[in-house]
């Protein structure tokens, strides 16, 4: 215990210790906490540039060029759950105006398609296999429309609040809806002056719960880059005052990071497609990400406490191409193999105080609701002493969020027998969840030092893996 003591002076001793913010500070919703937990779930780009070969419609194709012959919603859903996702969200309607719904404020939609004679309707299909397969259901709608008349006039604030409307009403509940901040012209080449404030309005209304995300929330941002990952730095909080959606928001770099005194709590949503492009081309067959890479995705984004949104587009037949469904599943069984063996479990839990120390089972106990709380000042921190000597190459740390994100700076000391740090790693945010490997070092224990807060950190969960060293981020 002596040689503990000396460790933990040495620590305090090097600690720059912060003056704690005030306590007034962004929390998260309810159902922004729920989002958190979330993780990683699916995009799905589909519509008439499936057909195309584009990225972006021109607004001017013939309907009829849609018709996913073999369209089955639960195969997705299917490969979804196989894929440890937890929802689906879907291109309600992209930039080139064709909706997936036979909308009544549209003539470019299924419902003027060849697919089932013009009766199909993708979002009641969608919605139904989700919830027979317990996932939720997320919604994009572009505000940009490259095909209705109206577009570029007031009118069509109008006809883009009735199709949310439409859309709430007959396939909610939704849990997210994702809009794309583009704005380009219309048919009649002008851009449109969205009314954003009656779009979050209208959503608010009609669906309380529903998260929804954009550049700048107001409960979502995008994470500045579509490559699929957050800063090591990540904020859970931005600040908004004076941006606006597309050309107007937030430098990347802030994006990427968030604001830490951000007066708002907009956490990060990592997007990237499973293929080079968004929607499906037969050419890209041989291009899909390998599960190594979907694991490193996963890594520097969950791992960096964002959430992933993984785009998975279906092809002409309206199926998950069987590439992308290997992958997924390969994905999930490297994820499911790292993290089943947490050796922290079987160590003991400390939290330690000079002069005052304590076990803890809060720490490793596979519950998130439990944990111990680090004030400033008062010489904290706390550990994880394993039985015997582990090798582990992976530390998962998670914080508890609902009353705001405090960790501002950490330092994991893995140490030996004598409590000698044979590895020291620093870090700065914790977030819901942070995930940190290294080569693979045997140790005696953890022992984690909050360096800076911005107010109390509750630490819930400290675990350690010994995972494929080809799987450690580089």
């Amino acid at each position: 215990m002596r040689i503990l003591k000396t460790v933990l002076i040495f620590i305090f001793a090097i600690t720059p210790w912060f003056l704690q913010a005030q306590t007034l500070q962004p929390k998260p919703t309810k159902a922004q906490l729920a989002w958190h937990d979330m993780e990683f779930y699916l995009f799905m780009h589909f519509g008439p540039n499936t057909f195309t070969g584009l990225e972006w419609g021109h607004g001017n194709e013939h309907e009829e060029v849609f018709n996913p012959a073999s369209l089955d919603c639960e195969q997705w859903c299917r490969i979804a759950k196989a894929a440890g996702a937890k929802a689906i969200i879907i291109t309600a309607k992209h930039h080139d105006g064709f909706c997936l719904w036979p909308s009544k404020f549209s003539k470019h939609t299924v419902r003027e398609s060849k697919w089932k004679e013009g009766k199909g309707d993708v979002l009641k299909e969608l919605s139904a296999a989700c919830e027979k397969f317990g996932l939720k259901f997320g919604v994009y709608i572009s505000p940009w429309d490259r095909n209705h008349p109206d577009y570029g006039t007031a009118a069509y604030n109008d006809v883009f609040v009735n199709m949310m409307t439409e859309i709430f009403t007959n396939y909610g509940p939704i849990w997210e809806l994702w809009w794309d901040g583009a704005n380009g012209e219309g048919p009649n080449g002008k851009r449109q002056v969205y009314d954003w404030k009656r779009f979050e309005k209208t959503v608010r209304d009609l669906s309380p719960n529903t998260v929804v995300f954009s550049d700048i929330g107001p409960d979502i941002r995008w994470v500045g880059n579509e490559q699929g990952f957050a800063g090591k730095t990540n904020w859970n909080t931005l600040d908004t005052a004076g941006f606006t959606r597309g050309a107007g928001s937030p430098p990347l770099d802030t994006l990427n990071t968030g604001n830490v005194h951000g007066k708002n709590w907009i956490p990060a949503e990592c997007d990237v497609s499973i293929r080079p492009g968004w929607f499906y081309h037969k050419a890209e067959d041989s291009k899909v990400k390998t599960p190594e890479q979907l694991f490193e995705l996963y890594l520097k984004s969950v791992g960096r406490g964002a959430n992933l949104l993984l785009n998975v587009p279906p092809d002409g037949r309206g199926l998950i191409h069987e590439n992308d469904s290997a992958a997924l599943v390969g994905f999930n069984k490297l994820k499911a193999e790292s993290f089943k063996n947490n050796l922290a479990k079987g160590g003991k839990g400390y939290f330690l105080r000079y002069n005052a120390n304590r076990v803890t089972r809060a720490l490793n106990d596979d519950d998130l609701s439990t944990g111990e709380m680090i004030t400033l000042n008062n010489l904290q921190t706390v550990e994880i002493k394993f039985k015997k000597p582990e090798r582990i190459n992976c530390i998962i740390l998670s914080e508890d969020l609902s009353a705001g994100q405090a960790c501002a700076g950490f330092i994991a000391y893995l140490t030996n027998r004598k409590y000698k740090a044979v590895t020291t790693i620093k870090g700065t945010t914790i977030g819901r969840k942070k995930i940190i490997t290294f080569p693979q070092t045997e140790v005696t224990s953890i022992i984690i030092s909050i360096q800076g807060q911005k107010s109390s950190t509750l630490i819930t969960e400290i675990e350690a893996y010994n995972i494929d060293e080809r799987l450690i981020e580089k």
